[in-house]
């Protein structure tokens, strides 16, 4: 990839004066976090972490990333109408781990009384980064797929604007026109909006699972004020509130405080700590209904670390998408090495290889929200610890993926604006709406493009690691 902004990095009293028109640019866009001291509050806010220039992205694979989507809403969804592939795939990790375990109960309780919901709504993000080849091309790896909560759709419609200013700034008009228009809460928002209109009941609302501290709430009212737009209401409510407020009547319709609820959108419930014991009977009087769930379950379920590394197995795609050989040529084209550490001679390989070679690897558990993966001397550590226990089974391993890095300046509230090796990673969000057996959305929506400095192996925004970006396509 290109050198980038190299000369315009060099200049720190440049930089600094552009640091300084990107964040009140940044702040009038409304590109904003709630702090950490009063995380419930907007009564005082700051900007979200973003880069200073947008990064290069090789036109090529960001196309690529955008043509497989389709592919991806269809497999994430052929997943959660397959009960027995998820059975089968998440035996071992079910064992050894809790969290899953709880998730897989409430999904099997669900299907032995029958499943009330007519429409599924998936709302997701597969997030890659661009490994570097022997021969200095790029190619397209897939991280993960966020199932539930994706978040950054709201704030990334408002970074573009920023960029362009800054280089508006230079007078690098044709440059700044260069950077994609890009607004994924509009088409997340559609997606709810397609699910509340099938579901037939014009009084009925949208229910939003949200956190007591919730320092990203911009981020979700994006996708509120463009459902309200359409005249469609949004209510936010915690798992606590809908344990002692929500009910079903004798068809298992939803009702909150008396209002009927045609949509619940988790922006909570991803991980074990979101949940007490009362939280898991919200959740599963929220799964018992007839409301469209995003996600349902199931669908939560298919974006566990395990499914990912079982997707991978020769055969497994072309079993889930029958008849579809391009699709799953475009969906393998993107897979990593992934490998399994169920007990057994397969795993025992993946452990020695892994250890053979530690840099080469990464071990990840069954966990959504960042800052949870093992490399290097901890991931050694752990191997060595879990190689000869069950609880192995509840993690996958998985080849590490190596960039090329580069510069930019990391924008943080409270840091000196100074020039770090980076590199990033590129989301893509995916929306598809299906009635019965029947797709009646199926598209991609937009784009996320998050930036780390490369001593930062993982994490997010949200985790305090990532910084906002966009992609300048070269």
């Amino acid at each position: 990839m290109a050198a980038g902004w190299g000369s315009l990095l060099q200049d720190q009293q440049q930089l600094e004066e552009l640091a300084r028109q990107a964040v009140d640019r940044a702040l009038a866009e409304g590109v904003l976090l709630r702090t950490s001291q009063e995380p419930s509050s907007s009564d005082v806010v700051s900007y979200a972490p973003f880069t200073l220039f947008p990064s290069l992205v090789p036109s090529a694979l960001l196309e690529q990333a955008y043509a497989v989507q389709m592919d991806f809403n269809l497999l994430v969804d052929a997943v959660s109408q397959n009960a027995a592939f998820l059975e089968q795939t998440l035996s071992s990790t079910i064992k050894r781990d809790n969290f899953t375990a709880h998730l897989f109960d409430i999904h099997k309780q669900v299907l032995k009384e029958g499943i009330a919901q007519t429409v599924f709504l998936g709302l997701n993000r597969s997030d890659y980064m661009f490994q570097r080849n022997a021969d200095g091309t790029s190619a397209l790896k897939q991280i993960e797929i966020n199932t539930i909560s994706a978040s950054f759709g709201g704030l990334a419609s408002r970074t573009p604007d920023v960029h362009r200013h800054v280089l508006s700034v230079l007078n690098k008009t044709k440059e700044a026109a260069k950077i994609l228009s890009n607004n994924p809460s509009k088409g997340l928002a559609l997606g709810i909006a397609k699910a509340w209109e099938l579901y037939g009941s014009a009084n009925a609302l949208v229910l939003l699972i949200a956190q007591e501290k919730e320092r990203n709430i911009f981020d979700q009212r994006a996708i509120e004020n463009e459902l309200l737009s359409r005249n469609i209401h949004v209510i936010r409510r915690r798992f606590e509130d809908v344990s002692e407020k929500g009910m079903l009547d004798q068809d298992r319709r939803l009702f909150m405080d008396g209002q009927e609820i045609a949509v619940v959108y988790f922006r909570d419930g991803y991980m074990p700590s979101q949940y007490s014991p009362q939280n898991w009977k919200a959740r599963l009087l929220l799964e018992r209904s007839c409301a469209v769930k995003c996600p349902d379950i199931a669908t939560q379920l298919a974006g566990t670390k395990k499914v990912q590394q079982e997707l991978s197995r020769a055969g497994v795609l072309e079993a889930l998408l029958p008849g579809q050989p391009e699709a799953v040529a475009r969906l393998r084209a993107t897979f990593a090495g992934l490998y399994s550490l169920d007990m057994g001679e397969e795993g025992d390989w993946a452990i020695a290889e892994a250890l053979a070679a530690p840099s080469q690897f990464v071990l990840k558990p069954q966990r959504e929200g960042g800052g949870n993966n093992l490399y290097g001397e901890e991931m050694v550590q752990a191997l060595v610890r879990l190689k000869d226990c069950e609880e192995r089974a509840s993690y996958i391993l998985m080849e590490k993926i190596e960039p090329e890095p580069f510069g930019n300046c990391l924008l943080r509230p409270g840091s000196p604006a100074r020039v770090v090796q980076c590199i990033s990673e590129l989301g893509i969000f995916g929306v598809y709406v299906r009635q019965g057996q029947t797709h009646v959305m199926n598209k991609h929506v937009g784009h996320l493009l998050r930036t780390k400095a490369i001593e930062h192996a993982d994490g997010g925004v949200a985790a305090g690691v990532a910084v906002l970006d966009n992609p300048y396509p070269v």
